[in-house]
């Protein structure tokens, strides 16, 4: 699907003009533009969000000559799908995670009965034994030896 498709849908959809949907279409890619380019993040909840990422500046090497070459720092529009779009483009993925989700719960349970452990824990005193040798006096005189 290319702009004029897009145009054209969103058109027959909302009983508009292919003008007044052209408008429409460039009236928002205009804004997302103009928010990214200032540094804003555009985020559309169930779509995703479009940020502003930078890129540091990095050494890089020719592949035809072998030749070392700098390579600017350069800032870059970067989209970031969300999760309702994941969910529609790849389905089965979204299945996969809505089975870990549950399973996931119950450890946030047992994560919290945690905290009352430690408090008992924490309330008795340690006793620490005496830490042993590094090494025996009999293994040091063998060292010593060889």
């Amino acid at each position: 699907m290319n702009k004029t498709d897009l145009i054209e849908r969103l058109a027959e959809k909302h009983s508009l003009s292919k003008a007044e949907a052209g408008r429409v279409l460039e009236t928002l890619l205009d804004t997302i533009v103009a928010q990214v380019k200032k540094g804003d993040a555009v985020t559309i909840p169930g779509f995703g969000s479009f940020k502003l990422h930078a890129r540091a500046a990095r050494n890089g090497v020719n592949p035809s000559t072998g030749a070392k070459i700098k390579i600017a720092a350069a800032k870059l529009p970067k989209f970031t799908p969300g999760a309702t779009f994941k969910a529609a483009v790849d389905a089965k993925a979204a299945a996969r995670k809505a089975a870990k989700a549950p399973a996931a719960k119950p450890a946030k349970a047992a994560k919290a009965a945690k905290p009352v452990k430690a408090a008992v824990k924490a309330a008795k005193p340690v006793v620490k034994a005496a830490k042993p040798a590094a090494k025996p006096a009999a293994k040091k005189a063998a060292a010593k030896k060889k």
